[in-house]
């Protein structure tokens, strides 16, 4: 079985003998099926830097195997994070200033303010109040029915860590991951959206954060989103841009909620896929901290990430031009057979189960990823206590995306 696409996904007509030069790795149905693995599959094989002349999002260039991916993604002076940081070109009203999509000085400035919220420091104390969510999660989760695992356990953790890491108001938490929804609801990655509406539903949220940072600015420093930009001499004045702060709040929203929670559910995917690797971690424990990481590979949370050329360069022998579109693909290169040994095997003690691109790589690291694996951990940790095992009674349904790989159900079942 191919790790994250079911058994029998059907593969598209046409894809084995499809000319490269037609091949079009952003359609998001692919991705929907699963069956873009073998269209990246077949990339690292025959066209490892591919050209895409035509698609929805224009032509663009796609960077498939891992060390190419470091090399791009290392490069800022030539491959630009500025304004796009997905495929499709946004229009100004979608795409508002947001430091992963800024290149320094200007990115290293704004993401040094919101660092200090989940810095190494704050993780014990994250930890208490982690591990308290979790099990009350747990503990309240139905026996002997089916229900929907990211609704009841993967959306409501990482929602009540986001509420933490805002600082947010606890009764409204549930617009957090509303919002972030809406914010990756975009024809630019190939969901369908109503795009009038987006843009009312994301000022409603300006209009509710911009109250939150008049009040933390206002009061003593603290440790949370807001209070940290509000605060900071470089980010202070941002309640004077509004697009630029609702830029940042939709990435902090988008960073903390998308890819922890499709973690979560990946797991539980994952394991009920690889029955000898569950009775593995039945077996011992000891191997969550390893089998963090291996999901988080596994499931590659975000498929890509965009740059946009600088200049005229020469890589791996083909000629991208100033201005060209340069994806990398993070799915193919968790996947790159020269990396990493059976890349589709999901195996929970693997060798340097942290060798992977989920995070990024280079100046746009994920800043919260320990974070994100400290929530798995625990998470998996506190479900090993109370239940002996967590079945998937049918098949995931998965988001129709070429940048979030998520779910919106999967349904499970507890015996108790």
């Amino acid at each position: 079985m191919d790790g994250n696409t079911p058994a029998n996904t059907p593969i598209p007509i046409g894809l084995a003998d499809e000319p490269l030069g037609k091949l079009d790795p952003s359609l998001a149905e692919l991705f929907q099926s699963g069956a873009h693995h073998e269209v990246f599959r077949r990339l690292r094989r025959e066209d490892p830097v591919h050209y895409t002349p035509e698609s929805a999002f224009g032509p663009y260039w796609s960077i498939t195997k891992f060390h190419d991916i470091m090399a791009v993604d290392s490069n800022h002076k030539v491959f630009s994070s500025a304004r796009d940081i997905v495929i499709g070109d946004q229009e100004d009203a979608f795409a508002p200033p947001m430091f992963i999509a800024m290149d320094p000085p200007r990115h290293d400035a704004q993401r040094k303010a919101a660092t200090p919220a989940v810095s190494p420091s704050r993780l014990a104390d994250l930890e208490v109040l982690i591990r308290q969510r979790a099990g009350k999660i747990l503990d309240d989760l139905p026996r002997n029915e089916t229900f929907n695992w990211v609704e009841h356990v993967s959306k409501e953790l990482t929602t009540q860590m986001l509420a933490t890491l805002f600082d947010f108001p606890w009764e409204d938490r549930h617009l957090l991951p509303y919002w972030s929804d809406v914010t990756t609801a975009s024809e630019t990655v190939g969901v369908a959206a109503d795009m009038a509406e987006r843009e009312r539903v994301l000022h409603e949220c300006l209009g509710y954060f911009a109250d939150l940072w008049r009040e933390r600015a206002a009061a003593a420093p603290k440790f949370d989103f807001i209070s940290l930009l509000a605060h900071d001499p470089e980010t202070r004045d941002m309640i004077n841009d509004p697009m630029e702060l609702l830029g940042n709040l939709m990435l902090l929203i988008v960073g903390g909620n998308d890819t922890t929670r499709n973690s979560i559910s990946g797991g539980v995917l994952a394991l009920n896929q690889y029955p000898a690797e569950y009775a593995k971690l039945k077996a011992d424990r000891s191997l969550i901290p390893n089998m963090v990481p291996e999901i988080i590979r596994w499931q590659t949370p975000l498929a890509h990430m965009r740059r946009t050329a600088l200049a005229d360069i020469e890589f791996e022998g083909k000629q991208i031009r100033k201005g060209d579109k340069v994806i990398m693909w993070y799915v193919s290169g968790n996947r790159d057979e020269t990396v990493i040994a059976d890349p589709d095997q999901f195996i929970i003690d693997r060798d340097r189960a942290r060798h992977h691109l989920s995070f990024g790589f280079g100046i746009h690291r994920c800043m919260g990823n320990r974070v994100a694996e400290l929530q798995l951990k625990i998470l998996w940790e506190e479900l090993l206590a109370r239940f002996e095992h967590i079945e998937v009674v049918g098949e995931p349904v998965r988001v129709a995306s070429n940048f979030v790989q998520g779910y919106t159900d999967l349904p499970v079942r507890i015996s108790a």
